[in-house]
This record gives C-alpha cells, structure tokens and sequence, in this order.
C-alpha cells in the first residue's frame, strides 16, 4: 500500500477568490476525485485547525494499491483539472509517498 499525503498553503487572493474560498473549492474538488478515479483506495481531506505559522492550511491523505496505481492517478485527467486550480491558488506545496 501507498500513502501519498500533501499539504498547501494558499495565497490571500488568486483566480478571483480569498484565501478561504480557495480552501473551500479545493476541498470540494479534491473530495470529489474518490469517485472520479478507480486507483483511489482510501482519501481525506482536512483544514488546518492549527495556529502555528508553520502550519499548512490544507491536507491531502490518499492511499494506492501500489506506485502505479499513484502514476495512473497523478495523469488522470480529474486529477489534472484540480491540480491546475490549486496550482493558481497555492503558494506553497509539500508532499511525501511512502509504503506502508
């Protein structure tokens, strides 16, 4: 099994919205690709509930049978379209893939 978590931080504005609204989209975007993409075993979605400034303000959990599973995700085209509106929004982005 697969674990591929990402986290964001998002710019005060960008493609027309406040940050928060942006927060919003990504959220309902991004819950929506568990039925959208058959290689998706298990996904969460969380807002930062956290003050710290070292905090990301948004989390992506999602878990994959195998590698290839994750490639055939990562060029699916549902997942293209909302890694292109988070990619305008965002002003950071960190992630990390490991077995478990």
């Amino acid at each position: 099994m697969i674990k591929h978590v990402v986290m964001w931080k998002f710019k005060d504005f960008a493609a027309g919205n406040l940050k928060e609204e942006n927060i919003e989209i990504a959220v309902e975007k991004l819950l929506l690709l568990k039925d959208l993409v058959d290689e998706i075993k298990f996904l969460e979605v969380g807002k930062n509930i956290n003050e710290s400034d070292a905090a990301y303000e948004l989390v992506l959990i999602t878990e994959f049978e195998n590698l290839s599973d994750l490639e055939q995700y990562q060029i699916h085209s549902e997942h293209e379209k909302v890694k292109d509106f988070i990619g305008k929004t965002a002003a950071k982005r960190v992630l990390v893939d490991y077995e478990k």
